[in-house]
């Protein structure tokens, strides 16, 4: 199985089920965005307005301080969808930008944070610092992708559920691989490799393991979890996901992000809210909704400001 790869810190761009560690992956920078191609100068955002995209703090305090405000509307059963949306974007631009810097950020990071807040840190860094790592270098040019609004939350979280019931992969693994494959379905496209869908399946695995419509996220999922299921799932998810994904840094980000959302299912509404950037040679893109190329194209200035 072969997919784009994310990457995001990821833009995460297709990748899983292609095996190519050099994909179409969008990925951490120490740059964030802003516009349907665009990159936003670092500066400290605190308050949390899902009007306003955010930037991670330029000091380990303020991303602190900006990384226990997410935390905590994401943990708030009132929380609006909308709130939920820009606590997500919050939380995923300090951890992208934690995962580009120096190791000494995260020990003061997590100096000025809650102990129980300790462990997110590191497993959010780690998840970002592998899928970084199959990037070798940015790229000179922006994807041709489509990028749309992902199915709600509650949808998403019931297609996992059903396809957990079925093959008994636990539904925070499914929700960690279509995070990290096309950002639970934003990424519209074919990897390098020709895998294509929400999950990103090559033709092929999918005729052995996909029933009904490729591009169709229930249908995605449901063959994500056959396919997991096929090669170890759930006793023996290491083989599973490095089947997906031939490397282990995808098991390792992929097994991260899951655990997350096995110690707090809230987290998976934090998830949710993570947007799509792309590893330029000229900065950090954030590919909005609404963004679309038919084939690819050299990123310019504009994009990145």
């Amino acid at each position: 199985m072969t997919a784009l790869l994310v990457a995001a810190a990821l833009a995460i761009a297709l990748v899983a089920c292609s095996g190519d560690d050099d994909a179409d992956v969008a990925e951490p920078s120490t740059t964030q965005t802003t516009s349907t191609a665009t990159t936003v100068l670092t500066t400290t955002t605190t308050e949390i307005d899902p009007d306003i995209p955010p930037v991670a703090g330029a000091t380990p305090a303020a991303m602190a301080e900006q990384l226990e405000t997410a935390q905590a509307t994401i943990d708030d059963p009132a929380a609006s969808a909308a709130e939920l949306a820009a606590a997500g974007h919050l939380q995923q631009v300090v951890y992208r930008a934690l995962a580009a810097a120096p190791a000494d950020w995260v020990v003061d990071v997590k100096a000025a944070l809650p102990s129980t807040l300790h462990d997110d840190v590191d497993a959010n860094v780690e998840a970002g610092r592998q899928l970084r790592a199959l990037v070798r270098n940015p790229r000179p040019n922006l994807p041709a992708w489509r990028i749309v609004e992902p199915e709600p939350a509650s949808v998403l979280r019931d297609h996992y559920v059903a396809a957990e019931a079925e093959f008994g992969v636990p539904w925070q693994y499914l929700a960690a691989v279509h995070l990290t494959e096309t950002r639970m379905g934003r990424i519209r496209g074919t990897s390098t490799a020709g895998a294509r869908g929400p999950m990103q399946f090559l033709p092929s695995t999918w005729e052995a393991y996909g029933e009904g419509d490729i591009e169709d996220t229930g249908d995605s999922i449901r063959a994500a979890a056959r396919y997991l299921k096929a090669n170890g799932a759930p006793v023996d998810m290491d083989n599973a996901l490095y089947r997906y994904n031939p490397t282990e840094k995808y098991v390792i980000a992929v097994k991260l992000y899951a655990a997350q959302m096995m110690a707090n299912e809230r987290q998976f509404y934090g998830y949710y809210g993570w947007q799509v950037y792309y590893w330029s040679t000229l900065g950090d893109v954030w590919l909005r909704v609404g963004y679309e190329a038919t084939e690819e194209r050299p990123v310019t200035p504009d994009d990145v400001s």
